[in-house]
């Protein structure tokens, strides 16, 4: 089966699988039915931007690369439909959450390995993969709210404030060339809000590491919103459409 004929199947693949588990995950919750609900929500929200990735492309195709970027997508859904009931009750305190984010979070990377390999690489995976890094933070932020507090949220939402300004600033949505201490704040980001989650862990720690990620977060997204704000104007500046 080629790239374009395995969209679909994969695309339902997540759904079914997503579908199951967050169903038997829930069923064994002490939340309230409400709460259930918004978290199998919350992370059908997750699973159908995953999907619909994959499926919205022209001309449609899923390669060996999107299938662990989609098994990651799965595992950040199920995150949501057992983080979000925790912000109307008590705190989880089981590994469930640690573990199926700390599965995502260690999975991130792979689908790049994979796509390498397989000579598979495209601007869609690199999107869907980022999407799904962001996904993770978010859930992540949610399910450390209860026990950091909801300033936590920040760190998730950044993000995506971060897309939405591209749209009215086009050109905050540029590439800019590789930096390893970018990928290092970012990977910092779901590993401190894991620790945050872990149980067992000082509540001193669980406020820490959210904390300073939350500080390289702003310094790293700042800093890169002002190198591409420079190349603008330098651009426009070239082209004469400005004054230096």
């Amino acid at each position: 089966m080629n790239a374009a004929e395995r969209a679909m199947p994969d695309a339902l693949a997540a759904v079914a699988t997503y579908g199951l588990a967050a169903l038997w995950l829930t069923s064994a919750s002490p939340a309230g039915l409400a709460s259930q609900l918004a978290g199998l929500g919350a992370g059908t929200v997750v699973a159908a931007a995953a999907v619909g990735s994959i499926l919205r492309r022209i001309p449609r195709f899923s390669t060996p690369a999107d299938r662990v970027t989609l098994l990651r997508a799965v595992l950040v859904a199920l995150c949501a439909a057992l983080a979000v009931p925790q912000l109307f009750t008590a705190p989880r305190t089981d590994l469930l959450v640690p573990i199926l984010g700390g599965i995502a979070y260690l999975l991130d990377g792979l689908d790049g390995a994979v796509a390498r390999r397989t000579g598979t690489s495209s601007a869609e995976g690199a999107r869907f993969d980022a999407a799904t890094d962001g996904a993770l933070v978010l859930v992540l932020s949610v399910a450390a709210a209860p026990v950091a507090g909801v300033w936590t949220l920040a760190i998730g939402g950044m993000y995506y404030v971060f897309t939405a300004v591209g749209f009215f600033r086009p050109h905050l949505r540029a590439t800019l060339p590789p930096s390893l201490a970018r990928k290092l704040m970012g990977a910092f980001q779901p590993f401190a809000l894991l620790v945050a989650v872990f149980p067992g862990v000082p509540q001193t720690a669980a406020v820490a590491a959210p904390a300073l990620a939350l500080g390289l977060l702003v310094f790293s997204f700042t800093r890169d919103a002002v190198q591409l704000e420079t190349r603008h104007r330098t651009a426009l500046v070239g082209a004469g459409l400005t004054a230096p």
